[in-house]
C-alpha cells in the first residue's frame, strides 16, 4: 500500500524506536509532538526545565527503560489499529514514520498511522492510545480527549498540515473508543509559537523557571555534575521559601496521618472503603493481618463526593 503524498510535511523515514536513526530524528533542535505538551507545561513525565537541559546537552544521557504500560501499549498499537480498520472499511490506514514541516524543518511528528478515505479525498491522521483508566476521556465520538494527548494530536496535524485526526483507545483492556480532532488554528499557533521560543532560549542559554515538576527537581539533582566541599551564600528569600515549604509539608504529612487513621478506624476489619457509593481506599496487610498501606483508589483525589 502506497503512502499518501502530504504536500506540508517531508517523510524522513520510518525508524524503529531506539535506534540511531529515531534518536537523530529526534535530538537537536528541534521539537516533537509529546514535547510540545512539555514545553507548555502539560506533560506529567517531563517539565520544560528538565527538557530543555537534554536539549542543551548539559545532562548525562539516560537510557529510558520502558514501562510495563509502555511496553503494552506499543504491543496493543497494531490490534486497536486493526479494530478501526475493521470498523472503517472506506477508510485506507497506512503505517507511517517521522516528518517534518516543510516549512519548519525543527517542527517533527511521529503519527501512529495516516489514513485516506477509499474513494479519494483528504488525508487524516490516526493516533492509537491506551489507558488505564478512563480519567479525562469523554464520550465517545467527541473530541473531549486528556489534553495532553489533545496537544499531541494538534501538534501532528499542524506539521503535516491536515485538517482531522481521530484517536482510537483501549481503557481498561475493553473499553473500546474513538474520538474526532479537528485542526484548531489559534491552538496550532500557540504552540508552534511557544515552541519556536523554546528553542530561541536554549540558543540563547536562558533555561525555563525552576517549578515543583517531579522531573525538574531530578533535573537539577543532576545538574552539578560534581560536589565542591565548599559553601555558597544563597538569597534570603530562596532560604525563606524553602523553610515555608518544609513546614507547609510537614503539616501536610500530619495531616495526612491523620485522615488516613482516621479512614482505618471508620473500616474496622474491612479491606476496602467506600463513600457515597465511590471508592476511596484500599487496605493491604501484612501476613499477620496488620495493616500495611491505605491506598487511595486513582479516581478519589479527582472525585467529588458531593457531586
Amino acid at each position: 500500500m502506497t503512502a499518501p503524498h502530504i504536500p506540508a510535511a517531508r517523510l524522513l523515514g520510518a525508524f524503529d524506536p531506539g535506534t540511531p536513526e529515531w534518536t537523530a530524528a529526534r535530538s537537536g533542535l528541534v521539537v516533537t509532538a509529546t514535547e510540545a505538551a512539555v514545553i507548555v507545561g502539560l506533560s506529567p513525565w517531563r517539565s520544560p526545565l528538565s527538557l530543555w537541559h537534554d536539549k542543551a546537552g548539559t545532562l548525562p544521557v539516560e537510557e529510558v527503560k520502558p514501562t510495563a504500560a509502555m511496553r503494552w501499549g506499543t504491543r496493543l498499537e497494531p490490534v486497536i489499529a486493526e479494530v478501526f480498520a475493521e470498523d472503517h472499511p472506506e477508510l485506507l490506514v497506512h503505517e507511517t514514520g517521522t516528518w517534518a514541516n516543510v516549512a519548519r524543518d525543527w517542527q517533527r511528528a511521529t503519527p501512529d498511522r495516516i489514513i485516506i478515505p477509499a474513494d479519494g479525498g483528504p488525508a487524516a491522521l490516526l493516533e492509537i492510545k491506551t489507558s488505564r483508566y478512563g480519567d479525562g476521556w469523554g464520550k465517545a465520538g467527541t473530541d473531549q480527549v486528556p489534553v495532553t494527548y489533545r496537544c499531541q494530536v494538534v501538534w501532528q496535524l499542524d506539521t503535516l498540515g491536515l485538517d482531522a485526526a481521530h484517536v482510537a483507545v483501549l481503557i481498561a483492556g475493553q473499553d473500546y473508543r474513538e474520538y474526532t480532532i479537528t485542526r484548531d488554528e489559534a491552538e496550532a499557533v500557540f504552540l508552534r509559537e511557544r515552541a519556536a521560543a523554546f528553542l530561541d532560549s536554549i540558543r540563547a542559554g536562558d533555561p525555563p523557571p525552576i517549578d515543583g515538576h517531579p522531573a525538574t527537581y531530578r533535573a537539577v539533582q543532576q545538574l552539578p555534575g560534581s560536589v565542591e566541599d565548599t559553601a555558597v551564600n544563597i538569597a534570603p528569600d530562596v532560604a525563606d521559601t524553602y523553610r515555608q515549604a518544609l513546614a507547609d509539608h510537614r503539616r501536610a504529612e500530619d495531616a495526612k496521618r491523620a485522615a488516613s487513621a482516621a479512614v482505618l478506624s471508620a473500616m474496622g476489619t474491612a479491606r476496602r472503603a467506600e463513600a457515597a457509593g465511590r471508592k476511596v481506599a484500599t487496605r493491604s496487610t501484612r501476613d499477620d493481618g496488620s495493616t500495611r498501606a491505605l491506598i487511595p483508589h486513582p479516581r478519589f483525589l479527582t472525585e467529588d463526593l458531593a457531586a
